[in-house]
Order: C-alpha cells, then structure tokens, then sequence
C-alpha cells in the first residue's frame, strides 16, 4: 500500500456524500498547500464536477466504451491498440486546476460483462492515484462499484447517512460489504443534515463509529440549488465545520 491517502465517501442517494466529498477536498488543498489532491467523481450522475466547479469534457469509461465498440466490430488488433492506449487516455482525462486534480469515471452505458477490461482500468487508476498525496472519491449508492471500477482498497472509508433507519441500514450494509471485501483500513460515520438535537439522540448506529453530526446547512443548501462551487462556502459554514471535525476524527487531517 502506498503512502497515499484513499478517502471514500459512500451510503444511500440524497444525503450529501458529493457535498462532502467535495468540502472534503477542499479542506485538504486549504491545509496542505505543498499537497497534491486528487478528486475522483465514481458516481455516474457527476455531481462532484459541478461542487468542485470542474469542466469535465472526457472520462474513464470513454475509454472502456471505446475498446468495446471496437471488439464488437470485429477489430481486435485496434482493441488491442485502445487498450495499449489506456494509461495515456485515462491521464488525459485528468483535469488540472491550480489547486488539484479531477478525474471522472463516468457511466458505463454497454451491456455485458468486460472484467478484464475493468480490471485493467481500475490499476491504471491504482497507479495514477500512488503519484498523489490525498484521493478522495465521490462513490455510487453502494461500494461494489468503487471496489469494481475504480479502487480495491482505500485507506478511509466514510459512510455518509442521515438520521433515517433506512440511511442507516443501507451504511451498514456498505460497511458489512467493504468489510469483507477487506476493502478499508479505516472506517467511520458521519450523521448528514440533522435538524435538531431531539433528532440527532434518536441516531442509532450501533458498532458504526459516528465521526461527526452535521446540522443541516441553508448556506451550503443555496449554493446546491444554484449550482455554484462549494468552493466558495464562507468559511464559517456549519458543513464545513462538521466535515473538518470529522477528518481530524479519522485521522485524515
């Protein structure tokens, strides 16, 4: 394993796992200025690209699309040529900002098993990923498809939910899931849009660590709605707050 840190945000749809992905990366770049950050968008509606305020024009499953369209049509030799190809397409597909890397994975739009291909495109991630400091992915759903398309092994696995049972079972089963994958080092929880504290002392986790509660957030709410970078939360922000409470909780920061 290398000395990179792999942080993965992962729980169930519309509890702010992009938002704090994203706040995420943020937190790192302002505290680490020598630090080299990639942000991984794994979640196909590419939500990360607009929280980080990053154009994304070309993404890793291109280039799966692209092999397999060219295998279909019966032309091994050039799939071969695509695949040669890979490594230089997928570093391509990384967007520089002055202040770190993003690469988008895309969504996988051709039926069929392509294990080997996937296998071959999550190590040219692998190794793209040991050339910096921090990773942080923004994950579907579930984990299978990190741990499928994008990353075996990372070092901080975050579940994110909110106060429902239902969020809660659905991090458990990632956590049950990862875990047997032997997928994470490090694991933790963090509680998304609390409304009050009534609330928060009816969250029940079980032998899930809660790295932090976060109130909900009007401020980082608006800036949702109008589709504006996260970048560009005051300072002040009870999200932003939360999240680097949680990093230092789990040892990221």
């Amino acid at each position: 394993m290398s000395k990179t840190k792999i942080i993965a945000f992962a729980g169930k749809g519309g509890v702010g796992k992009t938002s704090l992905a994203a706040l995420t990366v943020r937190l790192l770049v302002e505290r680490n200025p020598g630090a080299r950050v990639l942000a991984i968008d794994a979640d196909p509606a590419v939500g990360l690209s607009t929280a980080l305020g990053v154009e994304v024009s070309h993404t890793v499953d291109d280039v799966r699309k692209k092999f397999i369209e060219t295998v279909e049509k019966g032309k091994k030799k050039e799939a071969i040529e695509v695949l040669n190809e890979a490594h230089y397409e997928i570093t391509d597909s990384v967007v520089e900002t002055e202040r770190f890397a993003f690469l988008a994975i895309g969504r996988p739009e051709n039926a069929g098993c392509y294990c080997s291909v996937n296998s071959f495109l999550k190590e040219t991630i692998s190794v793209l990923a040991e050339q910096f400091d921090y990773v942080v992915i923004d994950g579907e759903a579930g984990i299978e498809q990190v741990n499928r398309r994008v990353m075996e092994k990372v070092t901080h696995l975050i579940l994110v939910s909110d106060a429902s049972k239902k969020g809660i079972g659905v991090i458990h089963t990632i956590r049950d899931v990862a875990r047997e994958l032997g997928m994470y080092n490090e694991v933790g929880a963090i509680i998304n849009r609390i409304k009050n504290d009534t609330v928060k002392e009816m969250v029940d986790t079980g032998d899930i660590e809660v790295l932090n509660f976060i109130s909900e957030d009007e401020a980082l709410g608006l800036m949702d709605i109008e589709g504006r970078s996260l970048l560009e939360l005051k300072e002040n922000a009870l999200s932003l707050k939360g999240v680097r409470e949680a990093l230092i909780q789990i040892n990221v920061i």
